[in-house]
């Protein structure tokens, strides 16, 4: 066979085997594309719902997504009308059954408490309340002031830090009363603690000042900090003392003692003097 006719007849095999791996990706491709998506419908939430609430049925709605559900995701409102809240779900957001309190718990804040926890208020100001920056889901260390019973002259304040990256569950106001028994808003942020630190958040909110710290929620460790008297605010190292410098300065030269020749008619004399001063 000719060497030329071979070469030819390989070129329009190899541009052939070329052509049809195209057109069979093209045609692959369009099939693809033509076939539906997998898709669900799931249960969202109808408006922005805050935590603590009980959802209705005017709260709901469903929407379609492309591809598998989230795992948890509700598709029946069944599954979700009546139950609790328990973390703030906004508007188009599926509703996933972690966010929501077991069937027939209720609502409220008691919804929210995790199980074996405690909720817990402590009273605070603006500024023990971090300046209004204590809201739900922040984490908080726990401070108290006070004078420790026994000591030496009971007068030295202390400071101790008694909880650590304890979790906030509400922040807001309430109504108490006053000793004249008038109405009056004060500050109050509940703490999700154990019935043990229950029991000394209680403690000390009775006995002493309590300060909250505001901490990053991504720092959970828990370190052993001691207490601070207030003495030793004053018994740091104390500055290095001053020497005040002496400028010494060279005495003067004595006065060298000068003769003054004194000429009366023919008579001639000599006075010496001292200083400069002197007299005749």
């Amino acid at each position: 066979m000719n060497r030329r006719l071979l070469i030819i007849l390989l070129s329009a095999f190899v541009i052939a085997a070329g052509s049809t791996y195209l057109v069979y990706r093209m045609v692959g491709l369009r099939v693809s594309a033509s076939k539906p998506q997998p898709s669900a419908r799931l249960v969202a939430a109808a408006r922005d719902i805050k935590i603590g609430s009980i959802l209705a049925p005017a709260d709901l709605t469903t929407i379609s997504i492309v591809g598998a559900a989230p795992q948890g995701a509700i598709t029946d409102p069944k599954n979700a009308i009546g139950r609790g809240v328990i973390a703030n779900i906004y508007s188009g957001e599926p509703i996933v059954d972690n966010r929501l309190a077991p069937m027939g718990s209720g609502g409220g804040l008691a919804a929210t408490i995790k199980e074996g926890m405690r909720a817990c208020a402590v009273r605070v100001d603006e500024v023990v309340g971090v300046a209004g920056f204590v809201t739900p889901g922040m984490r908080v260390d726990v401070l108290v002031s006070g004078v420790p019973p026994g000591s030496q002259n009971n007068q030295e304040t202390e400071t101790r830090t008694i909880l650590q990256n304890i979790e906030v569950l509400s922040a807001g106001t309430d109504i108490q009363k006053d000793a004249e028994g008038k109405p009056q808003q004060v500050q109050v942020v509940n703490l999700l603690v154990t019935p043990e630190q229950a029991q000394v958040l209680a403690l000390a909110s009775s006995q002493m000042r309590i300060q909250l710290v505001l901490r990053n929620p991504l720092d959970t460790t828990v370190t052993q900090v001691p207490e601070t008297a207030i003495t030793n605010l004053f018994t740091g190292p104390k500055p290095p003392e001053q020497k005040t410098h002496v400028e010494r300065r060279p005495r003067p030269p004595a006065a060298q003692p000068f003769t003054i020749t004194v000429i009366n008619g023919s008579q001639k004399s000599e006075e010496k003097f001292a200083t400069p001063g002197g007299q005749q």
